[in-house]
C-alpha cells in the first residue's frame, strides 16, 4: 500500500511538473498586440490615370481650330477582361459605358482590392471576438524517472521506469479579450480603410466612363472625319471629270486636268489615311470595354452638339467637393491612419484577457471527468527594446501623408473643375466659328464651280475651295469632339458622372 501511495505522489509530481512547464513556456511568449501598420500613401490608383486634354495648337490661314482636344488613358484603365458576353447589333453610349464598368481593368482591380480591405477588417475585428478552439488527445506514454532526475537515492521509488499508461483528453478551449485598445484601433482602423477602398471603387467608375466615353466620342468623330473624306472624295472626282470633259472639249489645259487628278488621288489617300485611323480607335474602345481587338461593331449614337448644362462655379465647387469620391477615399484614408496612430500609442496601454477551457479527461471514455479552468490575464509592457516607440514613429509619418495627400486631392479637384470650366468656354467658342466657316466654305465651293462652268474661274480656284471646304469639315469635326470631351470631363470633375454624363450629353 505504502509503495503505491508513493508510485501515485510520483506520478502526481510528474503532471505538476509537466503542468509547470508548460505554463513558464506560455508566459514566456509574446502576447502584447502591436499596431497594425498602414501603407504610407493612401492613393490607390494603381498607377492608371484618365484625364481630357486640350492643348493650343497653332491657327493657320485654312483652319481655325486651335485645341487639340484627346483622352489620355493610362494604366489599367487601358486594358480589360474579355467579355463572355457577345455583342448584338450596333453599340451605344449606355451599353459601352455599362461594359466598361463590368470589365475594365481598372476598376476590377479596385474592386478586389475593396475585397481584400474587407477580409483584413474581419481579420482585425476577430481579435475582439471570441476564440474558440477544440481539440482530442489520446496518449499512450512510458516515462524513465531517472531520466528527469528522480533517483532512489533521493526518493524512495518502486521503480524508475513508470508505465505504459494511456489517457485521453477532449477539451474546448476559449479566449476572449476584454480590454485591448491596441486592437480596437486596428480594427476602427481597417474599418476606415475599406470605406476608403469602396470609394476609390467608385472613383474607378468615374474613371471608366469618362476613358470609355472619350473613346467613344473619338470613334464618333473618326467615323465623321471618314464620311467627310468620302464626300470629298466624291467631290474631287466630279470636278476631276468636269476638268477632263472641258480639256476634251479645247476649254481647258491639260495641266489643269493633271493639277484636279493630284487632287482627287489626295483625297484618295486622306480617306485610307482616315479610315485606318478609324479601324485602331475602335480596337482601343474594344480594349477598354472588354471585346475582342478583332470585334466587328458599329456605334448607334452619333452624340450630335446640344447646349451644356447651365451651372455657376462656386455652386459647383460645394456640388464637387460634396461628391467626388476621390476625395471621400482620401478622407477616409486620413482617418484610418489616425486609427492606427491612436493604435501604435495604444500599445503602451494594460491589456485584459480571459482564457478558458473545459473538458473530459480518462483512461477511456467510461472512465472519464470533466474538468476546466478559467484564467483573468493582465498584460502590459514593460520595455520592448523601442519597438512600441518605432511603431508609433511609423504610424505618425503614414498619418501626415495622408493628411498631405488630403489637401492635395482638395485642390485638385478645384483645378479640375477650373479647367473643365476653361475648356467647355474655349471649345463652345470654337465650336460656333468652326460651323459657320464650314457653311461659308460650301457656299464659296458652289460659287467657285459655277464660275468654273462659266468659264470666268479656273481649276486652281477651285482645288483651293475645295481643300478649304475639307479643312472646314475637320475644324467643325475636332470642334464638336472638344466640346463632347469638355462636357464629358466637367461630368467628372463634378463628380458621380456615371449618373450626370446621359444628362450633359443628352443621349437618349
Amino acid at each position: 500500500m505504502k509503495s503505491c501511495r508513493i508510485y501515485l505522489a510520483v506520478i502526481a509530481l510528474l503532471l505538476l511538473s509537466s503542468a509547470s512547464l508548460a505554463q513558464t513556456t506560455n508566459s514566456s511568449q509574446p502576447n502584447i498586440t502591436t499596431a497594425t501598420q498602414v501603407p504610407l500613401s493612401g492613393r490607390t490608383d494603381q498607377n492608371g490615370s484618365v484625364q481630357t486634354e486640350q492643348s493650343a495648337v497653332p491657327g493657320t490661314t485654312q483652319s481655325v481650330n486651335t485645341l487639340n482636344a484627346t483622352v489620355s488613358v493610362q494604366g489599367p484603365y487601358a486594358g480589360s477582361v474579355l467579355s463572355d458576353k457577345p455583342l448584338t447589333g450596333p453599340l451605344s453610349f449606355r451599353e459601352a459605358v455599362a461594359r466598361g464598368i463590368n470589365y475594365n481593368l481598372g476598376e476590377i482591380g479596385l474592386s478586389n482590392s475593396a475585397m481584400q480591405a474587407h477580409g483584413q477588417m474581419r481579420v482585425a475585428r476577430s481579435a475582439l471576438l471570441p476564440n474558440i478552439n477544440g481539440s482530442f488527445r489520446e496518449v499512450d506514454q512510458q516515462t524513465n524517472l531517472a531520466a528527469l532526475g528522480l533517483r532512489g537515492a533521493h526518493f524512495p521509488l518502486p521503480t524508475t521506469v513508470v508505465g505504459p499508461y494511456n489517457y485521453f483528453d477532449l477539451r474546448a478551449t476559449l479566449a476572449q479579450t476584454l480590454i485591448d485598445a491596441t486592437a480596437w484601433n486596428n480594427y476602427k482602423s481597417a474599418q476606415e480603410n475599406l470605406k476608403s477602398q469602396q470609394m476609390a471603387t467608385k472613383d474607378a467608375r468615374d474613371l471608366v466612363v469618362l476613358a470609355v466615353g472619350g473613346a467613344y466620342l473619338q470613334v464618333i468623330a473618326a467615323q465623321a472625319r471618314v464620311e467627310s473624306s468620302k464626300a470629298q472624295v466624291e467631290t474631287a472626282k466630279a470636278i476631276y471629270e468636269q476638268t477632263r470633259q472641258r480639256h476634251d472639249a479645247g476649254l481647258n489645259a491639260q495641266i489643269d486636268a493633271n493639277r484636279d487628278l493630284v487632287e482627287y488621288q489626295t483625297q484618295q489617300q486622306r480617306l485610307t489615311t482616315l479610315e485606318n485611323d478609324l479601324a485602331k480607335l475602335k480596337i482601343t474602345l474594344a480594349r477598354i470595354i472588354g471585346l475582342s481587338p478583332d470585334a466587328n461593331f458599329d456605334l448607334s449614337d452619333s452624340v450630335p452638339y446640344s447646349s451644356a448644362p447651365d451651372l455657376v462655379y462656386d455652386d459647383a465647387l460645394k456640388s464637387a467637393l460634396a461628391t467626388r469620391a476621390d476625395l471621400k477615399s482620401a478622407e477616409f484614408a486620413e482617418r484610418s491612419a489616425a486609427r492606427a496612430d491612436t493604435a501604435a500609442r495604444a500599445e503602451r496601454y494594460p491589456q485584459v484577457v480571459v482564457n478558458g477551457d473545459y473538458g473530459a479527461i480518462g483512461v477511456n471514455p467510461a472512465q472519464s471527468h470533466g474538468t476546466f479552468s478559467v484564467t483573468g490575464t493582465v498584460r502590459f509592457a514593460i520595455w520592448q527594446g523601442g519597438k512600441t516607440e518605432g511603431d508609433i514613429e511609423q504610424a505618425r509619418a503614414a498619418l501626415l501623408q495622408r493628411r498631405a495627400e488630403l489637401s492635395d486631392t482638395r485642390g485638385r479637384i478645384e483645378a479640375d473643375l477650373k479647367n473643365a470650366f476653361l475648356d467647355l468656354h474655349a471649345s463652345t467658342s470654337q465650336l460656333a466659328v468652326s460651323e459657320s466657316n464650314r457653311k461659308v466654305a460650301r457656299e464659296n465651293l458652289d460659287l467657285t464651280r459655277q464660275r468654273l462652268e462659266a468659264g470666268i474661274a479656273d481649276s486652281v480656284e477651285v482645288t483651293q475651295a475645295q481643300e478649304t471646304v475639307a479643312s472646314a469639315e475637320l475644324d467643325y469635326i475636332t470642334s464638336l469632339l472638344s466640346y463632347n470631351l469638355a462636357k464629358l470631363g466637367l461630368a467628372r470633375a463634378l463628380g458621380d458622372s456615371e449618373s450626370k454624363y446621359p444628362q450633359f450629353l443628352s443621349l437618349p
